[in-house]
């Protein structure tokens, strides 16, 4: 597919979380998510090593399986929280001020999760428990940026995606479903991907640099 007329300021500044802008009714074609992907293959990663496994899931059945099972996580999370509040600490106080209306966006994905075309869920091989900061900033850093470069790609050919880890509380029961070898590789979220309505997003309202940036010392 063409890309969009779209310059690599407005790709880096409007690839947002999409959730509610998802069409849910239109096809993707497999081609297009493998294009995708072959770009974010593209990524920087530790010691070029590709330590990454990609499961995308079109399979009906299985997509509502995933569902059931965020379903389930968020089910399992508010648990934990209502038994004690303290527990997300300070993960959802942040600077963003818009909690409420991003949540009304994630439990609307939640209920339609079953709806989208193609859900993603990139692994990369090795568990990160009880490993020390090194071995994990290793791992996640050579999968995080083909990630974040997945959603770039999709951005620039009229998809968008959301970048969803709810699941990760279900993460041995996704394994199980899509067959990945859990005591060998770690899921690092899981991505709906659909053709956005429209492909008008704006800026994220963030703080500048220089309320956040330290030169030399904190």
């Amino acid at each position: 597919m063409k890309p969009i007329a779209i310059d690599i300021d407005e790709l880096l500044t409007t690839t947002r979380n999409v959730r509610k802008r998802l069409d849910l009714e239109r096809p993707v074609p497999r081609s297009l998510v493998e294009e995708c992907i072959d770009l974010a293959l593209q990524a920087p990663n530790g010691s070029n090593n590709q330590f990454w496994e990609w499961v995308a899931v079109d399979d009906p059945q299985t997509r509502a399986r995933l569902a059931d099972l965020n379903r389930e996580a968020l089910a399992h999370f508010e648990k934990i929280l209502s038994e004690n509040p303290a527990a997300l600490g300070e993960l959802d106080v942040g600077r963003g001020g818009r909690m409420a209306e991003i949540g009304a966006s994630v439990y609307y994905l939640i209920e339609r999760m079953q709806d989208v075309p193609v859900l993603v869920v990139p692994t990369f091989r090795g568990r990160v428990e009880g490993r020390n900061a090194f071995y994990q900033a290793s791992l996640w850093g050579s999968i995080l940026p083909a990630a974040w470069s997945f959603m770039l790609a999709l951005r620039s050919r009229g998809l968008g995606s959301a970048w969803t880890t709810l699941h990760l509380w279900k993460e041995r029961e996704v394994a199980e479903v899509l067959g990945i070898p859990f005591e060998l590789y770690t899921q690092a979220g899981l991505f709906p991907v659909a053709y956005t309505r429209g492909v008008d997003f704006r800026p994220g309202p963030r703080i500048p640099a220089r309320e956040v940036l330290h030169w030399n010392e904190w």
